[in-house]
């Protein structure tokens, strides 16, 4: 790759870079003989194996959604389960799952809506999946208070109602045009997961382990470890009944493990040593490594920026903004201005990612619909004390330094530079941040800060452990910046079911993930809908949105405006222009950059990976619609 690659991780490169080296000398340009077995008995070149999202799973015999804590990424969100509309990313479009169809409106006000079901679909069990299942899912979720998603849910859907075996009629409680969105996928997925009547109707959804799950989809689950390090799925014999027999046709794999191999040098390794098909975030520096020892192993590009920069959530740092100082915008403020962007992109990822200072991801989509044009307006915005933030020159200057280290690939006409590295930042002020914090009374004593009240002023970042690497590296270069500026700050590493219900439960302060920062089309529906004020949940109770606890009346007002329109209103652009602004102002979290997926996968023994030169899906094996991508994977027998 390049040389600032190669350097930048300094030790720990070079001890994965001798691992690698070894492990290079058991691999062979031969193609795998069909007799090789994988370590959980089932045949290689029938096994496609898949990193698990979330690493080892800390609680692996419940798979219950309904469930606070509960992760399903290690196979049953992906490969088992269904959801009524999902999403196909290469063109930006649902497409009906279980449902056969798009929801008919049944009247103006988008209030009443007609549902046709997909016929000739049975769960693994053998038993119909018909309106009865879907009806029963509604009923349970809006009449369990233990299940977090039921406030949510009440909030926008008055009832289901079965009209005949396949197909419901659905009643909303104020207009929502967008029903698709509210009940199915648009980037990852829904916490709307229809379940089989006869089996949930004699348990307590809110205590109902799930295990072994009956599932809808194509595979079944066969077995795991009970230590949650990896789960196998079967494809079964009935897969014409599912949503992947009737819409792509049989699955090539017969099975399809997700396994967790634990730290990334360990996942390397085992892609490197042809035990493992499709990875999930690794680091840029650990890309370099493994392409050189396995020549099978392909990224997205096959150069410069290697990455697929359009994952549609951004990264950044995000405030619990009911707990203090963090309930102040200015703080938060101060808090962006005391961060040395170009630095932290660096320090993360080798400088590969894309700059954003707004709320949704800097897509080639939403760049062209937002980020671009509102440039002249970030210019002119200015803090309560007519300080103006915005820095238009950051991808310039990260260029040249990414080209003074020796980068390869890097633009140099400004233009093209901030089409791959973003149109523009906030300023690296720490002076500016200085005055704001002393404004509100903070206090900077022997080169550390003290809040108000005169204690010593401690950051904690909330990261994940061993999944998500942009956002676990990020939370360390952020405490870098930090801590440079007289901030005492820490990183605290969770697993993902920790992690997952402290976000929810308003359980932190400051945290390194993506929050509400999504967005695939340019109608914002779909992610900016969740800063609206109704989400807001007490600390200590779960939030299904908002986790960051933000209230904006203006915000909301526009939110509520949003709720009423269809996706193809004139009014949609300059609205969620309008909201973005807003979240600029207020600053809820301090976005940084869009999602680098360094997602690497092995040929092998498959082929047919969506790539750039291959587009019928984007990287996302963690997604719902993984199960569509892997229908089309092919074994590989030269």
């Amino acid at each position: 790759m390049t040389k600032s690659i190669r350097k930048s991780r300094g030790g720990g490169i070079a001890i994965l870079g001798a691992a690698l080296f070894m492990a290079s000398t058991m691999l062979t340009a031969a193609p795998a003989f069909s007799q090789e077995m994988t370590d959980v008995g089932t045949p290689r070149d029938q096994t496609l194996i898949v990193d698990m999202l979330n690493a080892r799973v800390s609680n692996p015999g419940t798979m219950n959604p309904y469930q606070q804590g509960v992760t399903i990424n290690h196979g049953f969100h992906q490969m088992a389960s269904a959801l009524m509309w999902d999403i196909d990313t290469a063109s930006g479009k649902q497409i009906p799952d279980l449902a056969a169809a798009m929801p008919e409106p049944l009247n103006d006000t988008y209030t009443k809506f007609r549902v046709k079901l997909r016929e000739g679909l049975t769960w693994s069990d053998g038993k119909p999946f018909t309106a009865d299942d879907v009806v029963f899912t509604a009923d349970m979720i809006s009449k369990n208070d233990a299940i977090a998603y039921s406030a949510a849910f009440n909030a926008a859907i008055k009832g289901f109602t079965k009209v005949d075996d396949h197909t419901i009629e659905i009643e909303t409680t104020k207009p929502t045009p967008r029903l698709s969105l509210v009940l199915g996928s648009l980037i990852y997925g829904n916490p709307f997961h229809v379940v089989p009547k006869h089996i949930w109707e004699k348990e307590d959804p809110a205590t109902f382990t799930n295990f072994p799950p009956v599932t809808i989809s194509a595979y079944k689950y066969k077995s795991s470890d009970p230590n949650g390090s990896w789960f196998l799925w079967e494809k079964r014999d009935d897969w014409k009944n599912s949503d992947v027999g009737q819409i792509v046709g049989e699955p090539k794999a017969q099975y399809v493990l997700f396994r967790s191999y634990g730290t990334e040098e360990k996942r390397v390794l085992a892609m490197a040593q042809n035990q493992m098909d499709i990875l999930t975030d690794i680091s840029p520096e650990s890309l370099d490594i493994l392409q050189k020892q396995n020549p099978k192993v392909k990224a997205w590009f096959g150069g410069f920026p290697y990455a697929n920069l359009d994952d549609p959530c951004e990264r950044g740092i995000h405030f619990n903004t009911s707990k203090a100082p963090y309930d102040k915008a200015e703080t938060r403020w101060a808090l962006a201005l005391a961060m040395n962007l170009p630095q932290a992109s660096i320090a993360t990822f080798s400088g590969m990612l894309r700059a954003s200072p707004l709320a949704l991801p800097p897509t080639k989509v939403l760049m062209d619909t937002y980020h671009k044009p509102m440039v002249p307006w970030l210019k002119e915005f200015a803090l309560a004390d007519g300080y103006k933030p915005f820095d238009p020159d950051y991808a310039i200057k990260i260029g040249e330094q990414l080209r003074a280290e020796g980068v390869e690939a890097i633009p140099t006409d400004p233009d093209q530079l901030r089409e791959l590295l973003g149109v523009g930042w906030w300023k690296f002020d720490p002076d500016q941040a200085t005055k704001m914090l002393e404004a509100q009374g903070f206090k900077k004593e022997g080169g550390k800060w003290m809040l108000p009240d005169g204690k010593p002023w401690t950051i904690n970042i909330l990261a994940p452990a061993d999944f998500e690497v942009q956002s676990q590296r990020l939370a360390f270069a952020a405490a870098n910046e930090w801590n440079a500026f007289g901030i005492e700050t820490n990183v605290q590493q969770m697993q993902d079911g920790p992690f997952f219900t402290a976000e929810n439960t308003g359980n932190y302060e400051v945290g390194s993930y993506w929050g509400a920062s999504c967005g695939i089309v340019p109608d914002p529906f779909v992610r900016l809908e969740g800063w609206h004020k109704d989400y807001v949940r007490p600390n200590g109770t779960a939030a299904s949105s908002n986790q960051g606890r933000y209230v904006d009346e203006v915000l909301s007002a526009k939110i509520d405006t949003l709720r009423s329109i269809p996706a193809d209103d004139p009014q949609i652009v300059p609205l969620g222009t309008e909201m973005l602004k807003d979240l600029v102002k207020g600053l809820p979290s301090i976005e940084m950059f869009g999602t680098s997926k360094f997602v690497p996968v092995n040929e092998t023994y498959w082929k047919n990976y969506p790539s750039a030169d291959n587009y019928y899906e984007g990287p996302w094996w963690w997604w719902s619609n993984f199960k569509f991508i892997a229908a089309k994977v092919e074994p590989n027998k030269g």
